[in-house]
């Protein structure tokens, strides 16, 4: 556990080194302690892949005060059993329109498209963080097989639902905006609508799927 000052009134709080499921589960357990007991002074808690960032009320406590109840904090959530995780499924359209850069990350590999296809919706993902944009969940880990580099010169517009991956990531676009994640089918699915409640489809330590569609199915659920 590791400390270092953000800001006069944030601390980041660094619980591993290496992107993984271990460093996962130990933010996690201390975000969701912080949650449900949260001390007097917080203000907000922001996670990462292997890190927290805290912000508090400096007028009620300085850094090191903040760090020396984080460690309290943190041993209690070590001693707490492994969290459950909910399974979110995500149908996907592939390739086509809804997936421009599917033969390109298969010719980046020697494979077929379908293969990369089958690579993508065989595994379970774990979403480590939110960020980027609202709903926007970093999902891991890829098969190394299709772990591909994000694009050179990132596209102006990419449509909301699209699937992308990038390097060992894999995540769905929750808005229209700009990216340069190769993208390589899309869902029917709205990951983010700030009039539900959660707002966000996924959420930090959830477990994802994906599961094949064809346009047909995709036109039938896409939203009026």
């Amino acid at each position: 556990m590791r400390f270092r000052a953000a800001s006069d009134q944030a601390t980041l709080v660094y619980l591993g080194e290496a992107i993984g499921l271990p460093a996962h589960e130990r933010v996690l357990k201390l975000l969701r302690l912080l949650q449900k007991e949260p001390p007097p002074w917080l203000r907000n808690i922001q996670p990462a892949y292997c890190s927290l960032m805290v912000t508090f009320d400096a007028c009620r406590i300085d850094h090191a005060g903040v760090e020396s109840s984080l460690k309290e904090y943190e041993a209690r959530a070590e001693a707490t059993p492994a969290l459950k995780s909910r399974t979110v499924e995500i149908p996907v359209c592939y390739g086509g329109e809804f997936g421009p850069d599917l033969e390109e990350v298969a010719r980046l590999h020697a494979l077929q498209p379908i293969d990369v296809i089958r690579f993508h919706f065989s595994r379970s993902y774990h979403a480590y963080f939110l960020g980027f944009a609202p709903g926007f969940a970093y999902l891991g880990d890829l098969a190394p097989a299709i772990a591909t580099p994000r694009l050179d010169s990132p596209r102006r517009k990419v449509p909301a639902g699209s699937v992308g991956i990038a390097g060992k990531q894999t995540a769905i676009y929750p808005i229209a905006t700009p990216g340069g994640w190769r993208l390589i089918g899309r869902t029917p699915l709205k990951v983010f609508q700030s009039n539900r409640m959660p707002m966000e489809l996924i959420s930090i330590g959830d477990k994802v799927r994906f599961r094949a569609i064809s346009r047909e199915e995709y036109r039938w659920r896409e939203p009026a």
